[in-house]
């Protein structure tokens, strides 16, 4: 009888060894770094030597360190200045304001994964705990990425439909696509805790700890639907909008012969540069594992398995950039206006796309006459002036020159 017991309790652990294997899935940097090895915590200390750390969990240190001591104070200088510093605050300011909030959300988790990967005792926070930082995590996912999307949106209308955009670009309307925007990450990051669970993992002779990790019920079916929808709902479709914002974007100011760049679209295209970056790799090892799981298994599944730590805590790392990349872009400004340098760069967006005080709408100015001159040209509708009186008569202008007055200054 005690046989038959020992041969249960050996294939029940075998099964849960080989489950931790094959849904090594980690959501956040600090749990990735438990890859799947069958002993995700550190060694236990022997007498008279100091517990070691394997070199993922290392790895996994220096990369929660620095991001922690780089993004969450960058990213709160970035809320003061919004708040305190930036007396008019155009859409493209008031996103970036709520994508600081959304990655200093996320950076607060570190100091947990921390103490998870460096004290050796496994997660002591709890289920509870467990599952609400991952689900954190996943909501900062989507909030940054369709927070990127407004940004494209609001850059297409601008320079699409100029009239339309200022009567949108109303506090109310902002406010309510942001509540809507929210709301949406909160709910598409449900299935998170779902699929996270606190578990005890025997990892030496009568030594046991619980292990944060995700945890699927040994069904491919579950796994192949979280990480598909990720990478759809989380990449896919959002990426394929922004590209077509910016494609309709370039070829408007193409036809238009209008080649000036501003703040805010340098800002937007470095922000979505820095997601590509940070979160592509991400999803694709996302699309090699359903794959894997797909086939049944293979080497496909196993380079997925082995570089998901890798890659996740990559895509940790980005929460912390945007800051570094702010004190780039408004790096000119540094002298001369100090700590205000930030409140600079994002006042330099009001005159693209407006701020909320009131519509903008510069006829006499220098840019929009020389736009216009040059459309002339290009439609063969040049000004005549007539000698004597100084009377100007202009022949009928296209219809879509109407609208580039304000796309100019957008």
């Amino acid at each position: 009888m005690e046989r038959e017991t020992g041969e249960i309790l050996s294939d029940s652990s075998d099964r849960l060894k080989e489950e931790l294997k094959t849904e090594s899935y980690q959501a956040a940097a600090a749990s990735s770094m438990f890859n799947s090895s069958l002993a995700p915590v550190p060694a236990l200390a022997t007498k008279g030597s100091a517990p070691s750390l394997p070199v993922s969990h290392q790895i996994g240190i220096s990369i929660l360190v620095l991001a922690f001591v780089l993004g969450f104070p960058g990213n709160l200088f970035v809320v003061w200045t919004v708040l305190c510093r930036v007396s008019r605050r155009s859409v493209t300011c008031l996103l970036v304001l709520n994508l600081a909030l959304a990655d200093a959300l996320v950076l607060l988790s570190a100091p947990l994964f921390l103490r998870f990967l460096a004290g050796g005792r496994g997660w002591e926070f709890g289920s509870g705990v467990c599952k609400t930082v991952h689900y954190l995590c996943c909501v900062n996912m989507y909030a940054s990425i369709y927070l990127i999307c407004l940004m494209s949106v609001d850059r297409w209308l601008a320079v699409t439909r100029p009239f339309l955009s200022q009567r949108l670009r109303t506090k109310r309307t902002l406010w309510g696509l942001l509540l809507g925007l929210w709301t949406l990450a909160f709910l598409l990051a449900v299935p998170m805790p779902f699929y996270r669970s606190n578990l005890k993992i025997l990892v030496g002779r009568n030594v046991s700890v619980y292990v944060c990790m995700p945890h699927h019920w040994g069904s491919v079916g579950h796994q192949v639907f979280q990480y598909l929808m990720e990478t759809i709902l989380g990449f896919l479709l959002p990426f394929i909008l922004i590209i077509f914002c910016y494609c309709s974007v370039i070829c408007r100011l193409r036809s238009a012969m209008f080649q000036r760049r501003g703040q805010g679209s340098r800002l937007i295209l470095l922000i979505i540069a820095a997601f590509i970056v940070f979160w592509l790799p991400y999803h694709t090892i996302n699309i090699l594992q359903v794959v894997g799981l797909v086939k049944g298994g293979g080497s496909v599944l196993k380079v997925a398995l082995g570089a998901r730590p890798n890659v996740t805590a990559f895509a940790f790392f980005s929460s912390s950039i945007n800051p570094i990349l702010y004190v780039f872009a408004g790096s000119s400004h540094i002298r001369r206006a100090g700590l205000g340098f930030m409140a600079k760069l994002f006042e330099g967006t009001n005159s693209e796309s407006g701020s909320f005080s009131r519509a903008t709408s510069r006829s006499g100015s220098t840019t929009e006459t020389s736009t216009l001159h040059k459309l002339s040209v290009r439609f063969g509708r040049r000004a005549t002036r007539e000698e004597g009186d100084g009377e100007t008569i202009r022949g009928p202008a296209p219809a879509e020159l109407k609208t580039l007055p304000t796309a100019a200054l957008c």
